[in-house]
C-alpha cells in the first residue's frame, strides 16, 4: 500500500540512476506525470511514456544520468512568492543548482518559473 506517490516515484528514479539503468518505470498519476513533465523540460530525465496494465498504469522513464538525488518535500510547506530562495537553501546544494517543484494554483512549476510568474504555492519535491 503506497502512502506518498512522489516519494516512490523520486525514490525509483534514484535508485535507477545510482545503479547506471537507463530506464525506469514508475506508478503512474496526475501529479507523476507533471511532475516528470517539469522534470524533463529541466533536462533531468529523458522521455517518458505511459503503460496501460489495466490498473492504474505506469510511465517508463527514459534516464540520462543527471540525477544526483531527488526527494519529495514533506510536510507540503507553504511557501509565500518572496520566499523561495530561503527554502532553496534549505533544500538544494547551491544555489542556481538544482530545481524545486511548486504545486501552484498555476500547476506543477519549478521555482524559478513561479518566481517569474510570482506566484506562491506549496513545496512538492526537488531534485538536483
Amino acid at each position: 500500500m503506497r502512502h506518498d506517490i512522489v516519494s516512490d516515484v523520486l525514490y525509483g528514479l534514484n535508485n535507477a540512476e545510482k545503479v547506471g539503468k537507463r530506464a525506469c518505470v514508475v506508478p503512474a498519476s496526475k501529479l507523476v506525470k507533471n511532475i516528470l513533465l517539469a522534470i524533463q523540460k529541466n533536462g533531468y530525465i529523458g522521455s517518458f511514456e505511459f503503460i496501460d496494465d489495466g490498473k492504474s498504469g505506469s510511465f517508463s522513464v527514459q534516464l540520462i544520468g543527471r540525477i544526483n538525488k531527488s526527494r519529495s518535500i514533506r510536510p507540503r510547506f507553504a511557501v509565500k512568492k518572496g520566499e523561495y530562495e530561503k527554502w532553496e537553501g534549505r533544500y538544494l546544494p547551491a544555489k542556481g543548482f538544482g530545481i524545486l517543484l511548486v504545486s501552484t494554483s498555476k500547476g506543477i512549476m519549478t521555482q524559478k518559473e513561479a518566481m517569474e510568474s510570482d506566484t506562491g504555492g506549496r513545496l512538492v519535491a526537488y531534485v538536483y
